[in-house]
């Protein structure tokens, strides 16, 4: 008779709260291996269990609530037994309604010690720093994206060597611009993109080009708006230039102007507070909640603790946590704006004939994610514990310090896109799958959740996480060895991302409203 193999739950498993009726794996386990529950009591696996995923500790009968992290993750779809797969199999969406409180959780953060840190940044006319120095190249309209990367792809390779406090040129296009009603919701979302690209603090130069008919001229992107004073702004359309070969001919000469202006600026040392930070997750997996997350999280309030700003973002991708969040809220109004938000949200959704419960994707689940709910507060995690300051829709210009939370869709690139429109100047991106994201002119940390993600995708990661689960960092640690990354970047530092020039096709604005 073979003796079953025996480990204690501690050595193949996290077990995140004591009234969780579910652990999450460490390692692959076999059906047939016993997990010795430390109390006396043990269960023995009925099916094999993937890294990441979840297995039942005790029964939950059919219709009963399964938890994670302390909050429900969703209703058992059929009876669970102790050592079951916890997954798509029986387990469902939870459709209950959440108890919203306003502010009762607020939370004073650790008082800083010392000196406030300081980073190496480009001061801007505005007062804020930029953390990059780039050109932009910034379409009105569709119709003059293809003369723009081709005054950009002008300054690829070498052509920027003897510029070395230029960080590079870069076509900021997007499919729209015409046929959307300027002063429609989607118009509006278009132009608040625009314009936040246009006066960002990592812009030094920018040229605005269009067509010269389009309905979002390209006097309206940087005429009567708060660009820094110092911004070199040059704006043309194509059909004014006699074509596209003249106007790219026109715009490389221009740009060509800016860059000895440009290049005499230099890095000067800012404190943290000048920092914004954007927060963003994608292709999150079982251990995004456990790792990359809280870690970010513990940046995240350091960084706020010094007065600096750190955006939330990805509302339906916040949709079944909001309720930690506006417990945290400075005030019932900011709490009510993200439920606002929420409301919109389940609205839009179901317009387009599906539900905020469609996620997680399919890259999700095989990562251990089952429903929306335990991928929602594991994404919230990335927020830390400091208070909820405001709220913005997306795009807008953020202005308040502190945690703030912005509405984008879940969806990276148009995600990240919102939040740099609204003034970030550093990305944190964690992932689990693995993702290959950039955003320039932001630079965009990203933060593997696992380590064999990590090893096998180590020249598109900056940070393995993964060493939480390992055994070999604490939460606490990993969080300051991404506070102190955080400052390296933005101080000049390159990302992965940055040195394989990722990140200019990732500006992608949110599109919606009508299209005449």
């Amino acid at each position: 008779m073979t003796v079953p193999t025996r480990f204690a739950l501690r050595e193949v498993a996290l077990h995140l709260s004591e009234t969780d009726e579910v652990a999450v794996a460490t390692r692959a386990l076999e059906a047939g291996i016993v997990i010795e529950l430390g109390d006396g009591g043990e269960v023995t696996l009925t099916a094999d269990i993937p890294r990441s995923h979840k297995f039942a500790l005790r029964h939950v009968a059919a219709g009963d609530q399964v938890h994670k992290y302390g909050q429900s993750i969703g209703r058992a779809t059929t009876n669970i037994a102790p050592g079951d797969h916890v997954h798509t199999q029986n387990l469902g969406m939870d459709d209950a309604d959440r108890v919203h409180e306003f502010g009762t959780a607020r939370t004073a953060l650790a008082e800083t010690m010392g000196e406030m840190p300081t980073f190496l940044g480009y001061p801007r006319a505005d007062g804020r720093f930029g953390t990059r120095n780039y050109i932009g190249i910034l379409t009105s309209v569709n119709c003059s994206a293809t003369a723009a990367n081709l005054i950009a792809d002008a300054f690829r390779g070498f052509a920027l060597d003897d510029y070395e406090n230029v960080d590079g040129v870069m076509a900021l296009t997007h499919n729209s611009g015409c046929g959307l009603v300027p002063t429609s919701e989607g118009g509006q979302v278009l132009l608040r993109t625009l314009r936040g690209y246009a006066s960002h603090p990592n812009f030094g130069g920018m040229l605005v080009v269009g067509l010269g008919c389009e309905m979002v001229p390209v006097e309206t992107l940087v005429e009567g708006y708060a660009l820094p004073a110092d911004t070199i702004v040059s704006t043309m359309n194509i059909q004014g230039e006699g074509g596209v070969r003249a106007t790219v001919k026109e715009g490389i000469a221009r740009i060509r102007a800016m860059l000895p202006e440009l290049n005499k600026r230099t890095r000067v040392p800012a404190p943290v507070s000048e920092l914004v930070l954007g927060l963003n997750c994608g292709g999150s997996d079982g251990y995004s909640g456990v790792t990359a997350n809280p870690a970010l999280g513990v940046a995240s309030d350091r960084l706020v603790a010094w007065g600096g700003t750190s955006i939330l973002a990805e509302t339906p991708e916040v949709f079944g946590a909001e309720h930690l969040l506006t417990s945290r809220a400075v005030s019932e109004a900011v709490g009510q704006r993200l439920l606002d938000r929420i409301e919109w949200w389940q609205g839009y959704a179901k317009q387009g004939g599906g539900s905020l419960d469609n996620n997680p994707s399919p890259g999700n689940k095989a990562g251990g994610l089952t429903t929306i709910l335990e991928k929602s507060l594991g994404a919230v995690a990335k927020a830390g514990r400091a208070d909820l300051s405001a709220v913005y829709e997306y795009a807008e210009p953020v202005t308040e310090r502190g945690l703030v939370f912005m509405d984008t869709p879940g969806y990276d690139p148009v995600s990240v896109t919102g939040i740099i429109a609204g003034g970030a100047t550093v990305v944190c991106f964690t992932t689990g799958r693995g993702s290959v994201f950039g955003a320039k002119p932001t630079p965009s940390i990203k933060l593997a959740t696992n380590t064999e993600m990590f090893e096998k995708m180590a020249d598109d990661m900056d940070l393995n996480a993964g060493r939480i689960v390992d055994g070999t960092a604490t939460i606490a640690e990993v969080g300051s060895e991404i506070f102190d990354l955080i400052i390296r970047v933005a101080s000049g530092e390159q990302t992965v991302s940055e040195e394989l020039g990722v990140g200019q096709e990732e500006f992608i604005p949110w599109q919606f409203g009508t299209v005449t």
